[in-house]
């Protein structure tokens, strides 16, 4: 169950002040969420645990230095678990593997599997230059709705206002400019 921002910054505010079972209740409320961050961090969920239990730690010593001016109580949170799951990544680079640590490289193996390869980065970077090059041969009403649309994620509605044009004509313009685009690059591929 997430938590609104007003329970956490209350929570918050009471563990400031010691409040034991304020703690017990922000654990258990924001706890799900964070394991989250720090297991996109970390990839291994007991390393995760154990990046949101340290958290924990330190948000009930410094829960005082949390300011609602500062910006939302769960952003908050979750900065304290992110530095605490980059401060385990830095200690595990440091730290010379061991016997038995065959989990912890695997684990490794497998982070570094998920980049792309050479090859894999220069396809993308050649499919960019031919959708590119094929933009610039969308005529320009098209191509402006075009880019409003799928880089903005503007609605038919929003691109009418946004173009000062009726609707009609703005789903004329980003049909054909899709099929401008469609054409050019089956002709390029």
């Amino acid at each position: 169950m997430a938590a609104d921002d007003d329970t956490l910054q209350a929570l918050i505010a009471r563990v400031a002040l010691g409040d034991a079972q304020a703690f017990e209740q922000l654990y258990e409320l924001s706890a799900p969420r964070l394991l989250g961050v720090a297991m996109s961090l970390l990839g291994r969920r007991e390393r995760a645990e154990e990046a949101v239990q340290e958290a924990f730690f330190k948000i009930w010593q410094r829960a005082d230095s949390y300011s609602v001016t500062a910006g939302p109580p769960f952003a908050w949170l979750a900065a304290v678990v992110r530095h605490q799951a980059l401060d385990l990544l830095r200690s595990e680079r440091r730290r010379p593997l061991e016997f038995g640590d065959e989990e912890h490289v695997a684990s490794l193996a497998e982070r570094a599997d998920e980049r792309p390869d050479p090859l894999d980065l220069l396809e993308q970077a050649i499919d960019a230059l031919r959708l590119r090059n094929c933009l610039q041969a969308v005529p320009q009403q098209q191509r402006r709705c075009l880019a409003l649309a799928y880089y903005r994620g503007l609605t038919h509605t929003q691109l009418a206002d946004q173009l000062a044009a009726p609707i009609g004509s703005v789903k004329v313009w980003l049909r054909r400019g899709l099929d401008h685009l469609r054409r050019c690059l089956d002709a390029v591929a």
